[in-house]
């Protein structure tokens, strides 16, 4: 059983993604609940605090940890697993919230949070992992791009151990850095330039040099990225692993 959290970008952004993700997962014999607020909270959506924190607002970024942390707490106890979608907002609850002085209930919950690709791996490892996949289209390969947070928590190996198994699926790591993007420094007027350059020295020629591949990008701010300089290619993993699901095997959602 897990609990998946939807992150601000996925809820209001890309919702198909969150989708996407459940479907998997039920695929794969899990029972998966969404994380909404606690009770007495009102109806407003969780966030983990980080966009603020991003730019300095401190208060408002411990109290929307705050109410996070008092929705999954209960789960956690439980014995759930949380499992999110969007990376910066995973370490965010992993790593920045703890700096928050939130006590030791955030500690609780970052022992037992992953994202979607962690947890794949780590069933697989187990040997516990039954997701009915098959081959995707003959003759196409998939580009990767990983997350600067994906790549500072290790998570790209387990990235690299879901990719696999697809059945003959062939794809490889763009050998890049940060897109440029970097929540919304690319977006910022005097930024703007520098966020271009920092794209084209590895991310955006590599993509030009395949234009046929499918691309892959977990971070929506290196989807956006992409999508800024003309490229309308770049998905999430739980995306490419439903469209990978045995017809058969997937679940009504």
């Amino acid at each position: 059983m897990g609990l998946g959290a939807r992150d601000t970008f996925t809820r209001h952004f890309e919702p198909g993604i969150a989708a996407a993700a459940r479907q998997v997962l039920q695929a794969a014999g899990y029972r998966v609940l969404l994380a909404e607020p606690a009770a007495g909270d009102g109806t407003r959506p969780l966030c983990c605090g980080r966009t603020y924190l991003a730019q300095g607002m401190i208060d408002e970024a411990k109290a929307e940890a705050r109410r996070l942390v008092s929705a999954l707490l209960p789960h956690v106890e439980a014995g759930r697993l949380i499992v999110g979608l969007e990376a910066s907002c995973v370490l965010g609850l992993r790593d920045d919230a703890q700096a928050l002085g939130l006590g030791e209930a955030v500690q609780t919950i970052s022992r037992h949070t992953l994202l979607l690709e962690e947890f794949l791996a780590r069933e697989s490892m187990a040997k516990r992992l039954n997701l009915p996949l098959q081959a995707l289209a003959q003759g196409t390969e998939t580009l990767v791009h990983g997350h600067c947070h994906q790549k500072a928590t290790g998570a790209m190996k387990a990235m690299r151990r879901v990719l696999k198994m697809i059945p003959e699926h062939d794809f490889s790591i763009i050998e890049a850095g940060c897109c440029g993007m970097a929540g919304t420094f690319g977006i910022e007027q005097e930024h703007a330039g520098l966020s271009e350059q920092m794209a084209e020295q590895a991310l955006l020629p590599a993509l030009r040099d395949k234009p046929e591949a499918r691309v892959i990008a977990n971070g929506f701010s290196c989807r956006h990225q992409i999508r800024s300089h003309g490229d309308s290619r770049p998905r999430h993993l739980a995306e490419l692993l439903r469209d990978a699901l045995k017809p058969d095997d997937q679940p009504f959602v």
